[in-house]
């Protein structure tokens, strides 16, 4: 059955030594591995976390942090480079701790989270910003397959990316940048707002998805949103996905008027029952799916 992990985000940002006990907990939870942010230089000392995650007995997928400063579609050259650099880096990160995948928006120009507004573009800029996201991704994925890591580009919804945010426009990417280290990551929370259909981006997606997480289209705790998970987990089966599955449910339980949603907030109160049943709605549906197939 696929490894379910959970976004180190549930519980701390950013998340440090001090967190290390935390392991145990998300093992205790159910859960098979953590998805962890590729640590900034100094915020973690990479041997230690791996001894921490191994103690716990939780395996380990990177989650990768762009910016306008490191972006691999930027028409600025230092920009470019510093995304080419920033993914050599978080695969070395991936190396020393021992995972496998480094996920994300790896083609960077964030939106308005990072407070860019979107603009368009002439065609001549579009077609220039996939050659310098090909360029970069090839390069990085030369780096990536000497050591063994895969990078799993992920597509964002039109609020948060202005390059990347359909399965389609990923498919188009992959087939530009043709390389065996470069594959796919999908988020179910981005996809229910630019996919006509979760199941069929899946099998679009098909052997080239590393990586998958499933989350809410609140980024509530599973099932509590409006996801189809039985169609969703099929559609798993149906391609043959055996990869890490990630949740990430933190989305607070505070509907009182003003307070922004996207806006990442600390937990308020013990989730540990619900963190629980998370991991097990997850391997349920999994499981019986494969059964009814």
């Amino acid at each position: 059955m696929n490894p379910i992990g959970l976004i180190s985000m549930q519980y701390a940002r950013p998340f440090t030594a001090e967190h290390f006990q935390l392991f145990a907990k998300m093992h205790e939870h159910g859960f098979d591995f953590v998805e962890l942010l590729v640590p900034e230089v100094g915020e973690l000392d990479i041997k230690e976390t791996r001894k921490a995650l191994e103690d716990a007995g939780l395996g380990v997928v990177l989650a990768a942090r762009v910016n306008l400063q490191r972006n691999l579609a930027s028409a600025e050259i230092k920009a470019h480079r510093s995304g080419v650099e920033y993914l050599k880096y978080t695969i070395d990160c991936a190396a020393g701790l021992g995972a496998k995948i480094v996920g994300g928006p790896l083609t960077g120009n964030p939106l308005v989270f990072a407070g860019r507004p979107p603009q368009p573009i002439d065609e001549n800029e579009r077609l220039a910003r996939k050659d310098r996201c090909v360029m970069g991704l090839r390069e990085a994925g030369d780096h990536a397959r000497n050591a063994g890591v895969a990078l799993a580009v992920e597509p964002l919804n039109r609020f948060e990316s202005d390059v990347l945010c359909t399965t389609q426009q990923a498919m188009e990417l992959l087939d530009a940048v043709d390389h065996p280290a470069v594959k796919l990551m999908l988020d179910t929370f981005h996809m229910h707002m630019e996919e006509s259909s979760l199941a069929e981006a899946i099998r679009l997606g098909g052997d080239r998805i590393v990586h998958f997480q499933a989350n809410e289209n609140h980024r509530g705790f599973p099932g509590t949103g409006m996801t189809n998970w039985v169609e969703v987990c099929r559609a798993l089966h149906e391609v043959g996905y055996t990869g890490p599955i990630s949740l990430e449910p933190f989305r607070r339980t505070d509907d009182r008027f003003g307070v922004p949603f996207a806006q990442w907030r600390a937990p308020h109160e013990d989730e540990s029952d619900r963190l629980s049943a998370s991991s097990a709605f997850m391997k349920s549906h999994l499981l019986l799916t494969e059964y009814r197939r």
